[in-house]
């Protein structure tokens, strides 16, 4: 009788934690760039984030949703990409909106117009929108061309996951550029290394592709590097630029 009671507190206890876990999974993800959220609305300034983190995960979520049909995975990791793909566009709506009420140049630039200087740096969320659906439309079309194809199928979900762990290389390019970290949301690195590392470590117990584990690690290595460049700015402050320098130079690494 005991013994019965006891299994099932401890089935009880497993499934609490497997529920945990898989939100943790689905939502974890996004949390980290809700301070950096809050901290642009506050402010009304996004030059201390680079949205060219927005779209490396744009990319590599889509890239991994189209993984999906030529290799199984959960659906946890499904799930997880669909979210993701709505928290970056709206960090993206947010930052067009605040960079386009602070820009002095009134000049419209629109994805159509096709001026690779201008690429990623459009004036409204509907051309960032229109980019994310040509490139959904032409990478599924390719996709459904070479399905049957292994090596295609292997090389989709290593761009996917490769695509997912360079996403701290724009903000730590940007953060380079910018000799400091200031307007980058500390709490968002601290989250993106935790994340990061937890997601790893699930990788490896769920037996996942050996793309999501190994890219996963070099995920954590770029937050660690990112946390050190924080350090670093603060201990040893660099020669502060002028505000048009600074606003050109974010330009070039948002």
């Amino acid at each position: 009788m005991v013994g019965e009671l006891f299994d099932q507190v401890v089935a009880a206890v497993n499934q609490l934690v497997s529920w945990v876990a898989a939100g943790a999974m689905v939502f974890g993800g996004v949390v980290p760039y809700v301070p950096q959220y809050r901290d642009i609305r506050r402010t009304q300034n996004a030059e201390g984030f680079s949205t060219y983190v927005c779209l490396v995960l744009l990319v590599a979520n889509i890239l991994r949703i189209l993984f999906r049909f030529g290799r199984y995975f959960e659906t946890l990791l499904l799930w997880q990409s669909i979210i993701m793909i709505a928290t970056m566009l709206i960090m993206l709506n947010l930052c067009t909106n605040v960079r386009m009420a602070t820009e002095l140049n009134t000049k419209r630039r629109a994805f159509l117009d096709f001026d690779w200087n201008y690429f990623w740096l459009w004036s409204h969320f509907v051309d960032y929108m229109q980019c994310v659906l040509a490139f959904t439309l032409v990478a599924a079309y390719i996709t459904y061309v070479l399905l049957d194809s292994v090596l295609f199928v292997e090389t989709l979900g290593f761009l996917a996951v490769f695509a997912e762990a360079m996403l701290g290389t724009p903000q730590l390019y940007c953060n380079y550029q910018n000799k400091s970290t200031e307007g980058m949301s500390i709490k968002m690195v601290l989250m993106w290394t935790s994340g990061d590392t937890f997601k790893t470590g699930y990788f490896l117990l769920t037996q996942a592709p050996v793309q999501f584990w190994t890219c996963g690690l070099l995920q954590v290595m770029v937050d660690i590097a990112i946390l050190l460049q924080v350090y670093y700015y603060s201990r040893y402050p660099q020669k502060p630029v002028s505000h048009t320098a600074s606003h050109t130079t974010s330009a070039k690494a948002l």
